[in-house]
């Protein structure tokens, strides 16, 4: 079988063998990432524990030291940055839209409605419409998704059956 020419020109071997060592560093960093977060779940859970029975300083001290290790070791770790020296994207996250963000807002919707005296049902209509709020204002992001993730599968299908 023969492969059509490149129609670019390749990349300098020195950039190839960066980006090799990329691709397995960036494996590695994810593999200790994980057995980082494994370990980081029941530890910190057993912290806590152990905060709600014995009093320490201050409410929670030995868990928000397990959570200070765990930010130090993800520092330490560094899994992204591989793309330290890339140019930076322009890509931004609305702090509305983080995990800490959406949390943010739910929990406002529950403690108002929970405010007002609502009930179970209430609350849940709540917190359905704040949902959905957050369903629209992110409609576009999630069909950029869905639209690039429907080429690359468009992309794989040909290039399998073109090698068929």
């Amino acid at each position: 079988m023969n492969l059509p020419p490149p129609t670019s020109p390749r990349a300098d071997h020195n950039d190839r063998w960066k980006f090799l060592r990329d691709v397995l560093v960036f494996q590695l960093k994810m593999l200790l990432d994980n057995l980082r977060d494994f370990a980081l779940m029941p530890i910190s859970l057993i912290a806590a524990l152990i905060d709600l029975i014995i009093r320490g300083e201050r409410e929670g001290a030995l868990f928000y030291k397990v959570l200070r290790w765990g930010w130090h070791s993800e520092q330490v770790i560094a899994v992204y940055s591989a793309i330290e020296d890339h140019e930076p994207s322009d890509f931004k996250i609305s702090r509305n839209y983080t995990v800490d963000g959406v949390i943010a807002r739910l929990e406002g919707v529950l403690v108002r409605e929970y405010e007002k005296g609502g009930t179970a049902a209430s609350i849940k209509t709540a917190m359905d419409r704040a949902i959905d709020q957050i369903h629209s204002e992110t409609g576009q992001a999630r069909d950029a998704v869905a639209r690039t993730a429907d080429k690359l599968r468009d992309k794989f299908d040909r290039g399998t059956r073109e090698n068929e």
